[in-house]
């Protein structure tokens, strides 16, 4: 069962990775928090996936306050989907049209949904970012929408005034990455083993 968890967990991450490669590469708008990413990697010069490594750290350590335990998939997140996307940078060529670009906004998008529903089914620990979400939810009592969409908004804005892509792919994403993962889930999701019952000795 552990052995099933940890393969659709790195797989998940892995493809995680690649779809957010191919949303990059449509350039016709990323999520928020890749926006966040990609304004800061404008800004210092990293690379993508470096940026992706070091804000999950940083953002992991907002879960001391909230007194979140990381596991061991939130500890793999911050690592293996920043080394897939720049790995995946490396092996797509940059797209040229418009029906490639959006085509590659499609499959980004949708892998996305396909690879959340993969690495959060796998229950090994949430990423760092769904974590701080659920932290913050758990500590005010707010609704997961609410948090959500102040995060979401925050890292938004100031990921643009950095120079991140905003555009059509930021809106599709938004109207359909929640549906997507809601799909994708129950069909993933590795259920708990039952306990073995004792032996009746008497």
């Amino acid at each position: 069962m552990m052995t099933r968890r940890l393969i659709q967990l790195y797989a998940g991450l892995i493809l995680y990775g690649f779809s957010m490669a191919l949303m990059l590469r449509a350039n016709l708008g990323l999520d928020p928090w890749d926006v966040f990413h990609q304004g800061i990697a404008m800004r210092t010069g990293w690379s993508f996936g470096t940026v992706v490594n070091v804000v999950g750290a940083f953002v992991l350590l907002l879960w001391l306050p909230l007194r979140q335990r990381p596991g061991i998939g939130t500890i793999s997140n911050i690592v293996v989907i920043g080394l897939a996307v720049d790995a995946s940078l490396y092996l797509l060529p940059t797209a040229e049209t418009l029906p490639v670009r959006a085509a590659l906004l499609a499959l980004g998008i949708v892998l996305s949904g396909l690879a959340g529903g993969a690495y959060i089914g796998a229950g090994l620990g949430p990423g760092p970012r769904d974590g701080l979400m659920t932290g913050f939810v758990r500590r005010s009592g707010w609704s997961i929408r609410l948090v959500r969409t102040g995060i979401e908004l925050l890292v938004l804005a100031i990921g643009w005034l950095l120079g991140g892509t905003v555009g059509l792919g930021t809106i599709l994403y938004a109207v359909s990455i929640g549906w997507l993962v809601q799909v994708f889930l129950p069909h993933l999701t590795i259920a708990e083993r039952p306990p073995r019952p004792a032996l009746d000795l008497q």
